[in-house]
């Protein structure tokens, strides 16, 4: 099940060119066109999901081996300090692109922080009401 008119659809089966990485029946993994890092990539699936909601359950669990394995092979080939796993579901969490896919990004000792916002402390009522309102909907 592809997208006719989704642009990772095309990367993912090769219809349009792009730096790939890594290829097997279900992914391409390509270097992202606009990284955050030398050797941003992104894994994309060759089947079209929306989003993470989406995802086939046999597909979902290969990609974290598959992030695994190229984050192992980024710190032995390009020698970053470790990488970052993202992956984005919805226009307010970031995602630009309708088209699940994570981006496994390479982090260099010194290098520029990603991380997008600051932690604060909840009290212990608004972590159980917050608990509460999650776990019924599971």
């Amino acid at each position: 099940m592809k997208d006719e008119t989704c642009i990772f659809c095309k990367i993912a089966n090769g219809e349009i060119p792009s730096a790939t990485v890594y290829e097997d029946n279900d992914f391409r993994v390509i270097l992202d066109m606009n990284p955050a890092s030398k050797g941003h990539a992104l894994i994309l699936p060759k089947n079209h999901y929306k989003d993470v909601c989406n995802l086939d359950s046999t597909v979902a669990a290969k990609v974290l081996p598959l992030a695994a394995k190229i984050g192992a092979a980024m710190e032995k080939g390009l020698g970053c300090a470790g990488f970052n796993l993202v992956q984005n579901n919805g226009t307010e969490a970031g995602q630009t692109v309708f088209h699940f896919h994570v981006h496994v990004i390479p982090r260099y000792q010194g290098g520029p922080s990603i991380a997008a916002w600051e932690p604060h402390a909840a009290n212990e009522k608004e972590l159980a009401e917050t608990a509460e309102k999650i776990r019924t909907l599971l």
